[in-house]
């Protein structure tokens, strides 16, 4: 028997002095990684199956280790289970268990792997689950806008270039622009979790095992689709985690953009939507404020998930192979951006479905106050024949006329924009009504009301598809 100080550790036979408390408490890890217990219970039955199969354990230790396993479940569900920073981590502390409760079949799970491919076998099967999460997530938010874009497809709206108004377009288009974000970040996520889904466990340390084990037979077990070709590279890189932070960081970009446009419209100078109380809330010192929290939140947020994808980018970039104990340091920055995009997804989904009110005569107002039929007036003399540019210049002179009046374009009168060509006739005036300027915009793409009702259906079944391989 080991008397050792150290022996404690399943590591510990050739140290003879036992770590100091300020060691453990930097080096632990399982305050945190304390969360992979059910994946790391999944990786280790599927493991303990493969090797009975393979003869290298007996059925009967087996069958202790999933009764053992059983217990620790039941014991972890109900907060019975000790947790022991003197146990390192989640990997430690669930065999330490185990092999009190079934003796020496405890002991020999272990074989033919090491903690190296345990631990990125645990956060890949995480990752999975959680990209899994991430999607049902998101295509609630992309349904969301769906339905509130088909419900104001026809409300107008300025579509805004620098912040200026430029051209009319509904309510309803502009959603649909967030959605075609939010469907390529999907598209990211699925293709990420392609990458994500290839088993490292049979890599052991780093060198792969001198055990006859069936590498196909546990990625089969897990539902993994493939298993990593190279041992180095199995238990040494973190690429698909940073890939999944880029994306996370991607997905949080847009979410950010949105979230700056609903803190400047619920502004009172602008007042193009109001927000349920629910996502806002109050000033200790004003009592008339009503703060948009929520949306300027998830814009602070934001920065926070490209803080995690920075860590971990940081993390692997001078790393040799193949695995080093920094990796200890892949699992918070992961962990949080799984949990920030999660926590956005899910409160942003409640919010677009009905937790914003429209106030569309705002929207029409403001497009009284910016000139947004201006193109459509260049469009309309170039359609009677005078060249774009110079028809540029005219209208140029027709708004600053306009301007000085203190009036809309449409409100300036026959004989007074014939002044500025004399091909202006009476037909002008359609193209400089707001409907008009919508109505002439009927393609693909385009800001017409039934192209927007046109594309919120294909949007639909657009998303439908996309999450059909995952559903599978």
């Amino acid at each position: 028997m080991n008397s050792s100080p150290a022996s404690q550790y399943t590591w510990a036979g050739r140290f003879s002095e036992p770590v100091s408390d300020l060691v453990k408490r930097y080096t632990a890890s399982v305050a945190f990684d304390r969360r992979l217990w059910r994946h790391d219970m999944q990786g280790s039955l599927a493991h303990a199956k493969m090797l009975a199969r393979q003869d290298i354990i007996g059925a009967q230790d087996l069958a202790d280790i999933e009764r053992g396993m059983a217990i620790i479940r039941q014991e972890i569900e109900n907060g019975q289970f000790q947790w022991s920073i003197d146990l390192e981590d989640v990997h430690f502390n669930l065999e330490k268990r185990l092999t009190a409760l079934v003796g020496d079949a405890g002991k020999r799970l272990h074989a033919g792997r090491s903690r190296n491919d345990q631990v990125a076998t645990d956060i890949r099967l995480y990752l999975r689950d959680g990209i899994d999460g991430i999607l049902e997530l998101l295509g609630a938010l992309q349904n969301a806008l769906i339905a509130l874009a088909e419900r104001e497809a026809a409300t107008p709206m300025p579509g805004f270039t620098h912040l200026q108004v430029a051209q009319p377009v509904t309510f309803g288009h502009h959603l649909l622009a967030y959605f075609e974000m939010f469907l390529r970040d999907g598209e990211r996520f699925i293709d990420c979790r392609r990458r994500v889904n290839r088993l490292p466990l049979g890599a052991a340390a780093l060198a792969g095992t001198s055990y006859p084990i069936d590498r196909a037979f546990v990625a089969a077990e897990l539902g993994f689709e493939a298993v990593c070709e190279n041992s180095l590279d199995a238990v040494s890189d973190r690429d698909f985690a940073i890939e999944f932070c880029a994306a996370c960081s991607l997905l949080m970009t847009h979410v950010s953009r949105l979230a700056e446009e609903l803190v400047l419209w619920m502004n009172p100078r602008i007042g193009f939507v109001r927000l349920a109380d629910r996502f806002c809330t109050g000033s200790s010192i004003m009592p008339q404020k009503k703060n948009p929290d929520v949306p300027e939140l998830a814009r602070g947020k934001t920065g926070r998930v490209h803080g995690d994808l920075m860590a971990l980018l940081t993390l692997m970039k001078a790393q040799p192979l193949a695995y080093n104990k920094d990796n200890q340091e892949d699992k918070e920055p992961l962990f949080d951006a799984l949990d920030t995009v999660t926590d956005t997804l899910r409160i942003f989904a409640d919010l677009l479905a009905d937790g914003i009110h429209v106030c569309a005569d705002a929207m029409r107002e403001a497009l009284r106050q910016g000139f947004a039929t201006a193109t459509d007036l260049a469009d309309y003399l170039a359609r009677k024949g005078v060249p774009f540019r110079d028809a540029h210049a005219i209208v140029g002179e027709a708004v600053k006329a306009a301007e000085e009046k203190g009036v809309d374009l449409s409100a300036l009168t026959l004989a007074e924009l014939q002044a500025f060509s004399p091909l202006v006739e009476n037909d002008v005036f359609a193209a400089l009504t707001v409907e008009g300027s919508l109505a002439a915009r009927n393609h693909v793409g385009g800001a017409a009301p039934a192209q927007v009702k046109a594309a919120a259906s294909r949007a639909r079944a657009r998303l439908e598809a996309l999450l059909v391989p995952v559903a599978v």
